[in-house]
């Protein structure tokens, strides 16, 4: 491994890397403009070209650098970190004859997720995400554009969960260095599709958290608020992570020759894998929702032990409130008001109707 090309006998690629004339060709989409929610970040290129002898990691300042350096009988690794330099991007897309529909693809980032074939080259349109510390989600766009001597990446922000892939390349660990371009889109989806299953995870503890206080008495006012925060990330999901794994099932049956014949396994188990996803993602929203049953369910029983203690109370007051009606009426002959035994006498009756009552009501097993 190095990390600068060593002096050595080059054998062009043929025609892929060959650059088109600026406004040349039709694969140039020319009025093609960046769609996103935020500014592009301005792009940063990076080159990893590998065989089973050697892995070069090249840090270019500019695209001629690149493709300069683009050899066959290599795998060639193009990662574009950032959209912001469309130029850039349409002159890659011309060296290696990229539709115009497929530039236009990369720079629309609210693009669902896809695989299409254009016979010399795949593109997979996905989705790479991130939960950030404060819980937010974050969702970027990534095109991946595979050919038979070299895999383009384009990403919407700098940062990726690509990482084991790189260190894979610079240890020789495992068959990545012995295998084409299609292992290496294979393995750049598949931990794409592995950080899935570590973004489901952080949310499965937070529905954790609200299941098991969702029969609480201290749950707190923005209970639902935080669940229904819950399950518009799963719908979210839901509406990235189902093209997804169609895109995957797309790729395992392509009959493209850009694919090595051994790959099949690997693509079924990132199918498989993708399928997991869904099928948790399915389980999630499941969970929410029963656990706004359980909760609302909990609310009105606790609702209902309010409305049966003061029901009791009212019950108890209306025999004395009667009687306090009676004797605090103004009539002028009264002969119980006239007795001294009275007043105590009226005291004793209400006494025995709440006793009774009590007494009843315990019986019924109403308290």
């Amino acid at each position: 491994m190095s990390s600068r090309r060593q002096t050595r006998t080059r054998k062009p690629i043929q025609p892929l890397f060959q650059s088109v004339p600026e406004g040349g060709g039709t694969s140039s989409p020319g009025s093609t403009l960046y769609i996103g929610d935020k500014a592009p970040a301005d792009a940063v290129m990076s080159l990893i070209q590998y065989d089973q002898n050697e892995a070069i990691f090249i840090t270019p300042d500019l695209e001629e650098e690149i493709i300069v350096m683009l050899e066959e009988g290599m795998v060639n690794w193009i990662n574009i970190n950032g959209l912001g330099n469309q130029e850039l991007i349409k002159h890659l897309g011309g060296v290696f004859k990229l539709d115009s529909l497929t530039i236009e693809d990369i720079f629309n980032t609210r693009h669902r997720p896809k695989v299409e074939d254009f016979g010399h080259y795949i593109l997979v349109v996905t989705k790479m995400l991130n939960h950030r510390v404060d819980g937010i989600i974050e969702y970027e766009h990534v095109a991946l554009v595979l050919t038979r001597n070299a895999v383009l990446t384009f990403q919407e922000n700098p940062g990726d969960c690509f990482g084991p892939v790189r260190e894979r390349i610079r240890t020789a660990t495992g068959r990545i260095r012995r295998l084409k371009t299609g292992y290496l889109a294979y393995a750049l989806l598949d931990v794409i599709v592995d950080n899935y299953f570590v973004l489901l995870e952080v949310l499965g503890d937070r529905i954790e958290e609200f299941e098991s206080s969702s029969v609480s008495a201290r749950a707190a006012t923005g209970f639902m608020a935080g669940l229904q925060d819950i399950k518009s990330d799963l719908n979210k999901l839901r509406r990235i992570l189902w093209p997804v794994r169609d895109s995957v099932s797309d790729l395992l049956r392509s009959e493209s020759g850009l694919f090595d014949p051994g790959i099949d396994p690997y693509l079924r188990d990132l199918q498989e894998n993708s399928v997991q996803v869904v099928e948790a993602l399915e389980s999630y929203r499941e969970t929410v929702s029963g656990i706004q049953e359980v909760y609302l369910a909990s609310v009105s029983n606790r609702m209902n032990e309010v409305m049966k203690v003061l029901t009791i109370i009212s019950t108890i007051f209306i025999p004395l409130t009667f009687i306090a009606g009676v004797y605090g009426m103004n009539f002028r002959y009264m002969p119980e008001l006239e007795q001294t035994w009275a007043y105590p006498a009226v005291w004793g009756l209400m006494g025995l109707i709440v006793i009774g009552m009590l007494t009843f009501f315990k019986r019924k097993k109403w308290i």
